[in-house]
């Protein structure tokens, strides 16, 4: 029967009626398996990667690139607050100052395999200024970079290089990129032709940069017969260039990198394309004193962004309104001037410091940071426009690498902890033009929050613990912090809440996957933030009827009365059992001091008991002296109780924390 009616309807198809099926059929095909798919987001990741796309044409052969334009350096940085790609940016400039060209590279946007025909470009090398992240990793923009040294194989026998290194002796995997980059080239056959430089974020890494700098030039100098120019040219990177009648659709308004990106949002969202949030809450956490803390919630109900608890949250920060009026003032400058700086050399990779073109006022709101310290290569290049004998003198001092003027930064910059304004108001002669301090000036960084909140409770939202900076300097004048300083303000509303860029940054500092595994956290302070999470998710799998272990925390503040943070969520997840251990360090309630590490060091059997029942330990907090006195006693325990001698029990915690069981979200 079926294949009587299958005849039959052949039979009645005629020519016209062939056709249409086709067609249709073509297009059914077309819309089935070659039509481009929506991007949607993974949850799947190995480690978090942004990948800034290259502008159109961009060479990615830097041997290429060097042969092209006669470059003879190339400065590759791996970068994860911008300040290694400043130090690139710096060597690449002085490159010019002893008759050389060079150019500066992302080791992302780069074939470093390249490095292995180095010796196409003649009298060539490289220079790598490397940063350490977290604990002990390369930065995002190095991560293929460094998986790449870690095969075998490779010949690198053309290569000279010299590495300088970015880290913090707080943490102990202090400089372990620049080391390892140092190491490797090395063992694949490239010629060191200047001293590993090791730069501490701890201590003062710009006295530590500039050293090295100045001796690996006079090394150049000397190896390749080369010739220093006078210091007192300021070179210029970028061309300024004003647009008289430009189009608002062609003006960048803060957004990061794509044009009306926080007008037309897009999914995914990312470190390049963040989402504006809408902060639905916005809460004080002290009960009175003088310093504060805030509870803030951001809505991402529509944003298809997911986070786990121990993730971080990003926030793209602007500057203080008023500072950024004052120095348009102080300059005598038009902050609604729409400019451009366009890079000098058609071949770099950067083209503009920042998302150009734009307003002087949103440059100085949203793309540079105006609150640091200056290095001493800005002062150098402000002095000359002091009109006044004794300014310019100071200020020269100031950038010079001598131990007098290392002395006098210290104070006058770093101690006294003057900004770009400060310098601006306490040297009245000095006259330098606006678009000179947008193009040395860093960019304003993110500024990374651990989220106080599980996405199994709390989905939609991600919490945010942050304390309120704002200080009186030596000097006598407000510091704001940039980023708490601006959220304080954003106060709720209904009809139309306040909203911030975020994006979420994937960590290693995660509960385990076990839920009955006991877990012990020490997080005084803030500290908290992460831990309030895990506490969450730990609830919620109790409420699960899930075996959960035992949830041990060690909390410290100031005092029970004012900056408790959380008590009572805390005491009621004692009370139900969630938190199976609440140790509360009241700092300042009694005579004497009390921190966590002191309850800590009262309770080493419980602490060992962890440790032989398989949990984890978690750090988070300040990394210069609460989490290096709990490293030490986690030493102390194992010796102690494990009954191991100081070799063994370093190797222990070593494997700890390898294993993911020892985990430390610090910071100085």
């Amino acid at each position: 029967m079926d294949k009587e009616i299958q005849d039959g309807s052949t039979s009645l198809l005629g020519t016209t009626d062939i056709v249409f099926i086709a067609v249709a059929v073509a297009a059914v095909a077309y819309f089935l398996f070659f039509r481009k798919k929506p991007e949607v987001e993974t949850e799947s990741f190995k480690r978090l990667s942004v990948v800034t796309p290259g502008r159109v044409g961009f060479d990615s052969n830097f041997i290429r690139r060097m042969n092209k334009g006669n470059k003879k350096m190339v400065v590759f940085f791996g970068s994860q607050t911008g300040t290694a790609e400043e130090f690139a940016s710096r060597l690449s400039k002085d490159a010019r100052r002893y008759g050389l060209k060079a150019i500066t590279g992302d080791p992302e946007e780069c074939d470093m395999e390249e490095l292995e025909n180095m010796g196409k470009v003649e009298n060539g090398f490289a220079v790598f200024c490397m940063a350490t992240y977290g604990e002990g990793d390369p930065t995002d923009n190095s991560q293929e970079f460094y998986d790449w040294l870690q095969q075998d194989g490779h010949n690198l026998a053309d290569l000279k290089y010299a590495v300088f290194g970015l880290g913090n002796k707080t943490y102990e995997n202090y400089n372990t990129m620049g080391k390892y980059v140092d190491k490797r080239l090395s063992e694949h056959g490239a010629e060191r032709i200047f001293e590993l430089g090791l730069g501490d974020d701890d201590g003062n890494i710009e006295e530590d940069f500039v050293t090295w700098k100045e001796k690996f030039w006079t090394s150049i100098s000397k190896r390749f017969d080369l010739e220093p120019l006078g210091e007192d040219t300021v070179l210029r990177e970028y061309n300024l260039e004003i647009h008289e009648d430009m189009s608002k659709d062609l003006i960048f308004t803060g957004e990061p990198q794509r044009l009306h990106s926080f007008e037309k949002q897009r999914r995914p969202f990312d470190a390049k394309n963040p989402y504006l949030a809408p902060i639905v809450v916005n809460r004080e956490l002290h009960n009175g004193g003088d310093r504060s803390c805030m509870h803030i919630e951001l809505d991402i109900s529509d944003s298809g962004i997911k986070y786990e608890a121990g993730d971080h949250v990003a926030i793209y920060p602007k500057n203080d309104s008023e500072t950024v009026e004052r120095i348009g003032e102080r300059l005598n400058v038009d902050l609604e001037t729409v400019f451009s700086l366009k890079n000098i050399d058609e071949e770099a990779s950067k083209q503009h410091p920042f998302p150009c073109p734009c307003t002087y006022r949103t440059a100085l709101t949203y793309y540079v940071d105006i609150t640091c310290a200056p290095r001493t290569h800005v002062i150098q290049a402000l002095s000359e426009y002091a009109e006044d004998p004794k300014e310019k003198e100071f200020l020269k001092l100031l950038a010079k690498p001598t131990a007098e003027g290392k002395k006098e930064y210290s104070e006058w910059i770093l101690k006294d902890q003057r900004s770009i304004l400060d310098i601006l108001l306490d040297t009245p002669s000095l006259k330098p033009p606006l678009d000179l301090i947008l193009e040395l000036a860093p960019r304003l960084q993110v500024r990374y929050y651990s989220i106080s909140s599980s996405s199994k409770v709390s989905p939609t939202k991600i919490h945010v613990t942050a304390v309120l900076v704002n200080f009186t300097t030596k000097i006598g004048r407000e510091y704001k912090g940039v980023a708490t300083s601006w959220l304080k303000n954003m106060i709720p509303n209904d009809e139309n809440p306040p909203r911030v860029p975020i994006y979420v940054r994937r960590s290693q500092f995660k509960l385990p996957r076990k839920s009955q595994l006991p877990i012990l956290m020490i997080g005084p302070g803030t500290g908290l933030a992460p831990f309030r999470g895990f506490i969450q998710e730990r609830h919620f799998q109790k409420k699960q009827d899930k075996p959960v272990g035992n949830c041990i925390l060690y909390f410290g503040c100031r005092s029970k009365s004012s900056d408790y943070l959380y008590e009572n969520e805390l005491l009621d997840y004692k009370k139900d059992g969630t938190i199976s251990s609440l140790h509360v360090a009241f700092s300042r309630d009694q005579p004497q001091k009390i921190y966590v590490t002191h309850l800590l060091k009262e309770n080493f059997d419980e602490l060992w008991n962890v440790i032989s029942e398989g949990g984890h330990i978690y750090v988070c907090g300040d990394a210069k002296n609460m989490a290096r006195d709990v490293h030490q006693m986690l030493l102390d325990v194992v010796k102690a109780k494990g009954n191991k001698t100081t070799s063994e029990a370093e190797a222990f915690v070593k494997k700890l924390s390898s294993q993911g069981r020892y985990s430390c979200d610090v910071w100085s």
